[in-house]
């Protein structure tokens, strides 16, 4: 199997905080990797050791099969990166953002403007060439950080949570170019906050906390080991307790709000007769259950 990362025992240490403690985990070749956890759960900084902008404390790290204490330079060329903060040059052009990037690499000037023509057009944003950068939406400017970080060709395209703060319609307008790029053989690492995002996404997710792995798997397949099918939300619930009618529903408490989870709806029916009279929202179970379920959960019964 071709791997686009590999990570034995990764370790990430700051003094006496462990940010990253011993992951093991593969990324292949041509598939799109999510890498979701809470706040502080380690992400960014597995993202940046990818890239070569960190060195990990300890532990193997290979990308595009080499390690990345030995071979920084090459990897970097081979990778692009879209930071979650906006880092473009507010005093340059849409174009000459583009241009001036391109000379980290040595791209020769010819290349560079053909690039740069292409990336913009597949990026809906041929228009805005010769605009500044303070006149574009939030959209356009994730679309011009994505279309710099494809500048050089790289073979893995790293994304620290790519469409933060952005509308539905733009977030959508993002998947597709992304799938587009992934249908190419692209391969993704993917960090994000969206479960919905991660779960069209994705071939495959690691979710860590606290710097350690939690599980690994197809969306698919971890929302049916750990949310099963079936999702059952009941509302306002302040100091009523969960109910335990059945063996095989997983039942869990998140503040006022109730939380069942089985392979059927049939199975959750009789609950709804329990908590007649109260707002009940009864649902296919999805990937932020499964999040908040590993990471989030108060009470739960199961």
């Amino acid at each position: 199997m071709d791997l686009a990362v590999e990570a034995r025992e990764l370790t990430k240490k700051y003094g006496n905080l462990t940010a990253v403690d011993q992951l093991s985990f593969s990324v292949r070749s041509a598939e799109a990797f999510g890498l979701l956890g809470p706040n502080g759960a380690g992400k960014s900084t597995v993202m940046r050791m990818i890239h070569c902008r960190i060195a990990p404390t300890s532990g193997e790290l290979k990308v595009a099969g080499m390690d990345v204490e030995k071979h920084k330079r090459t990897i970097k060329s081979r990778v692009g990166v879209v930071q979650q903060n906006n880092n473009l040059d507010p005093d340059l052009s849409v174009l000459d953002n583009l241009l001036v990037f391109s000379r980290y690499f040595g791209i020769d000037r010819q290349t560079a403007h053909r690039r740069a023509s292409e990336l913009l057009a597949f990026l809906d944003l041929e228009e805005k060439r010769n605009d500044k950068i303070e006149t574009l939406s939030g959209g356009m400017k994730r679309r011009l950080m994505i279309a710099r970080a494809l500048l050089n060709e790289p073979s893995i395209l790293v994304l620290d949570e790519p469409t933060t703060g952005l509308d539905p319609q733009v977030r959508h307008a993002m998947w597709e170019k992304l799938r587009d790029l992934r249908s190419k053989g692209m391969t993704i690492v993917l960090s994000t906050h969206y479960m919905d995002e991660a779960e069209k996404l994705c071939d495959r997710i690691l979710i860590i906390d606290h710097g350690k792995i939690l599980v690994e798997g197809t969306p698919r397949d971890l929302i049916s080991s750990h949310a099963l099918n079936m999702a059952l939300e009941v509302r306002g619930c302040d100091g009523r307790p969960l109910s335990d009618s059945h063996p095989d529903i997983i039942a869990e408490r998140r503040g006022a709000t109730h939380f069942y989870f089985a392979k059927s709806a049939e199975e959750l029916t009789p609950l709804l007769r329990q908590y007649s009279g109260i707002e009940t929202h009864l649902r296919p179970s999805n990937l932020e259950d499964v999040f908040l379920r590993l990471t989030g959960n108060e009470e739960h019964l199961s």
